[in-house]
């Protein structure tokens, strides 16, 4: 019985709710009528009707879903509003889209660059803990030096602060099995190489074990691009036998296409042979070594626990005497060279879009001065100065979108240059390309980029009475502060033009005078080829052989005046080669330390003739040189002269190689001219050339570079080289067969990249500047007709008038050049190390450009000036 009285009581509550919904629904009708017929719209009578009936709660959730209703309903109008007006003034929509896609374009093309480069992590496991660990010996002038095998090992066995350390070193082999045989580049490493990455094969698996055991004896792990291109991709390369260097090697695993190896263009892995361990010696500095930090380990740590490491084995070996270590994070190492260069030019397309915006907001400006009678209307009729402004921004953002879309497709284009341009200057330059960073950069640019250009001129906007505008006229509020806006908005441009036109012409000077550098060399008509012999088929003997029967037959072939062959060929090797201890009799040694570094190089008889290195003092080297068995000769160059042969004749003197007393005396025969090592830029280093056959350490080197002074097109001769060598090996590949002069304009191509992109957006900047300029004159005597005509009517004559305009924008252009030299004093200094032979603040670069950019902002004032003297003061008068 409770329970069917608690039913009863619950359907009568339900009933009653019910009731009185319908009754409270009935008096808010009558309600709202009521409010309607008093005078209110539909909204405002609901909401008195509500606030009476409905209840707080109802009244606010209706207040709410109208606001967002209202909200959507007019955003939607603003856009379509915004279209339709500018679609009313193409003329005006397609310069400020055109104006706007330029600088967003190439702030997206620059940003995908240092997105590529220094910002997108590195393709492996945890990169920001892998750090390159270098050897120094600041006491013999070596800032960074690779380290020796014993080196590796004991650094790995004493430190605290290290997951793992691994080691490579450089190669180039021949390679056959695939569809042709091909010269590859590819490193010898250590087993834990791709462990201490953190990177894993896509195919098949990477090395496993100890490094030097038989587990690891001939395998090869290729990279992606040599699998796809010299194996057709195909998987059933697992197992397959190939020959590198005429050895067999077994193919264990292919590394992802989206790997790279810390250094570029590696196609190829190997590890270490097994006796490389028992071989090594301490003093043989040529590894690279990579190591892992520990989780929670900084880099300061690690470093404090490699320095006290380096300080043991220093007291303990006399070759590691002097030697100590410093850590370079692997990001910072592979972006070293481009870093600085980067963030500046990223930074000199910003300002591109500075001036970009500036332009937009000075033409939205002018446009928002036309349509002040509208905005005055406007608001006499009720319209809220902030729906004016929201209209305003609404299509300036729709200005800066278009702007972004085809800056978008401007950037797609450039990249595809940018990756051909940069493949060799700019690391992980392949991975230039639109990605969601990319994207989201160029939304954040564009949106920042209408909301700056389009502030100012929605700020501006008129927000007064119609009678104070019908009172002023058409053209009233065209002066005062809008004027003042436009001027600072041009001296603004004129300022950020010149930083950039400055800093351009700090790289041009510095490039012109590094390109006026004598590297030493004549490279004109002169071909090169790099040949390298594997050790497993030449033994010493025939390797002498086989490069004087090549010598033989490319001095014979019609239109070679010259040939011969180095070890190290200058601009070639970014290392310089191979370094050496330099002792010279009669000059005593208290240190280790103390003894001199050299560059040392084999070369063959006729080299220093080809590549046109001129004898200073003594002879060249002769035919009977090259032979082992003669007594060690050897050629120096002006530098050692210099400093280690100061007032004396060098020639005839002897000097020796290395730290030991056990190697043998070398007489010097010869003094040579200084020649370009690294780059241009370096200063001449001290080197010593030695004869081919007599050799050095481990005897005549294998991988020489080969080069022919020819009487004509050096190039044509390519294929006869090619064909000389085959003769002698069918199997042997030649390489890199190119001109000197491509050689020396390679060294060059770092700075020209530089010097070219900085000159672009400078030469982009300086045009947006003078036309920013130009339309503020030109806008200037526009609204100044009426006053122009009047004067010329009470007796002004041309000449005055046209001064009067051009001294308007001359002052306008002086301001802008004033504040740009106080910009670029300040921030040319960061550009100290891209530039050669000239000061970041050098005074005669800062003269010629501000000349150049008054000279062209005095022609951007006189146009519009010229035309102002044109105007006919009756047909002015009558304008009004």
């Amino acid at each position: 019985m409770k329970l069917i009285h608690l039913l009863r009581t619950m359907f009568r509550k339900d009933e009653l709710n019910q009731q009185l919904t319908a009754e409270l629904n009935f008096h808010l009708e009558k309600q709202i009528e009521q409010n309607l017929a008093a005078g209110m719209s539909h909204a405002e009578a609901r909401y008195a009707a509500l606030r009476r009936f409905g209840g707080v709660e109802q009244v606010k959730e209706e207040c709410r879903d109208a606001w967002g209703v209202r909200l959507i309903s007019a955003l939607f109008q603003d856009i379509r509003f915004g279209f339709r007006m500018l679609a009313k003034n193409p003329g005006f929509t397609v310069v400020a889209v055109l104006t706007l896609a330029l600088g967003i374009g190439a702030n997206t093309a620059i940003f995908s660059v240092v997105n590529a480069a220094l910002l997108r992590s590195l393709p492996y496991n945890e990169p920001g803990r892998l750090v390159y660990v270098w050897a120094a010996e600041k006491a013999r002038g070596i800032p960074r030096s690779p380290a020796s095998i014993p080196d590796l090992r004991d650094w790995s066995e004493q430190n605290r602060v290290f997951d793992g350390m691994t080691g490579w070193w450089s190669g180039s082999y021949n390679l056959a099995g695939g569809d042709e045989p091909r010269r590859v580049t590819g490193r010898v490493v250590s087993t834990n190489f791709f462990d201490v990455l953190g990177a894993h094969a896509s195919v098949g698996r990477t090395f496993t074990g100890e490094t030097g055991s038989s587990d690891n004896d001939h395998v090869i792990v290729l990279s992606h691009a040599l699998w796809t291109e010299a194996f057709g991709g195909n998987r059933s390369i697992l197992g397959r036998t190939i020959a590198l260097d005429s050895q067999p090697h077994t193919v264990i695993g292919v590394m992802p296409a989206e790997f790279s190896s810390p250094e570029p263009d590696v196609q190829l892995w190997i590890p270490w042979p097994l006796d490389a361990q028992a071989k090594a010696t301490r003093g043989e500095r040529f590894l690279g070594v990579l190591a892992r930090l520990k989780p929670g380990v900084s880099k300061q740590s690690a470093q404090a626990d490699m320095t006290a490491i380096a300080l043991r084995l220093s007291g303990q070996y006399e070759e590691d005497k002097g030697v100590t270590t410093y850590l370079v994070p692997a990001q910072e190492q592979i972006t070293g060279n481009v870093r600085q260069a980067l963030w500046i030019l990223l930074a000199a397309v910003g300002l591109v879009l500075l001036i970009a915006c500036a332009n937009l907001a000075n033409l939205l400006l002018a446009r928002s001065a036309a349509r002040e009678r509208e905005f005055a209307v406007r608001t006499a009729l009720g319209a809220e100065r902030s729906r004016l402004i929201r209209q305003s921004l609404t299509e300036s953002l729709l200005l800066s979108l278009l702007g972004g879309v085809v800056g978008m497709l401007l950037a797609a284009w450039g990249m595809g240059y940018l990756r051909v341009f940069a493949a060799h200057q700019i690391p992980r330059a392949q991975d230039i390309g639109i990605d969601f960073g990319v994207l989201g950069f160029t939304l954040g640019v564009t949106l920042l980029t209408g909301v700056l250009s389009g502030l100012i001129p929605a700020l501006s906007s008129y927000h007064g009475k119609l009678a104070d505008f019908l009172k002023e006229g058409t053209r009233g509020l065209a002066g005062g502060r809008r004027r003042r806006l436009r001027s600072v908005l041009v001296v603004s441009e004129v300022a950020f033009a010149l930083m950039l036109l400055v800093g351009a012409g700090l790289l041009v000077e510095s490039f012109r005078r590094l390109h006026a550098v004598k590297p030493g060399f004549n490279p004109d008509r002169v071909l090169t080829c790099a040949i390298s012999l594997p050790e497993s088929k030449y033994d010493n003997p025939r390797i002498v052989s086989f490069f004087d029967q090549l010598l033989e037959r490319v001095r014979a072939l019609p239109g070679v005046v010259a040939a011969g062959a180095t070890m190290t060929l200058p601009l070639q090797n970014p290392n310089g080669g191979y370094w050496t201890g330099l002792n010279v009799e009669g000059r005593p040694v208290a240190t280790r330390e103390s003894i001199p570094v050299v560059s040392l190089s084999q070369v063959t008889t006729g080299y220093f003739g080809a590549i046109g290195i001129p004898i200073l003092k003594g002879r060249l080297f002769s035919e009977q040189d090259n032979i082992s068995q003669s007594s060690k000769v050897a050629i120096i160059n002006a530098t050692i002269a210099r400093r280690y042969f100061a007032g004396i004749d060098p020639v005839g003197r002897r000097i020796r190689f290395g730290e030991s007393d056990r190697e043998p005396w070398i007489t010097v025969v010869g003094v040579v001219g200084d020649a370009a090592l690294q780059s241009l830029a370096d200063p001449r280093f001290s080197q010593v050339y030695v004869p081919h056959g007599q050799g050095t350490g481990g005897g005549p080197a294998g991988n020489m570079e080969l080069v022919l002074r020819t009487a004509s097109d050096p190039l044509t001769l390519a294929t006869a080289v090619r064909t000389q060598v085959h003769e002698i090996d069918k199997d042997q590949s030649v390489a890199d067969l190119r001109t000197l002069d491509q050689v020396l304009d390679v060294s060059l191509a770092q700075p020209r990249m530089n010097t070219l992109l900085l000159g672009g957006f400078a030469a982009l900047a300086l045009v947006l500047a003078i036309v920013g300029l130009y339309g503020v004159m030109a806008y200037s005597v526009a609204q100044r007709t009426r006053e122009i005509g009047i004067r010329m009517a009470l007796g002004a004559d041309g000449g005055v008038m046209l001064r009067m305009i051009v001294k308007q924008g001359m002052i306008l252009a002086l301001a802008g050049v004033a504040i740009g030299l106080a910009g670029a004093l300040g921030l040319t200094r960061f550009m100290a190390s891209l530039l050669y032979g000239v000061r970041p603040t050098d005074p005669r670069t800062f003269l010629a450009v501000s000349l150049m950019l008054l000279s062209v902002a005095a022609l951007a004032a006189y146009i519009p000036a010229r035309r102002a003297t044109k105007i006919d003061p009756m047909v002015a008068l009558r304008e009004e």
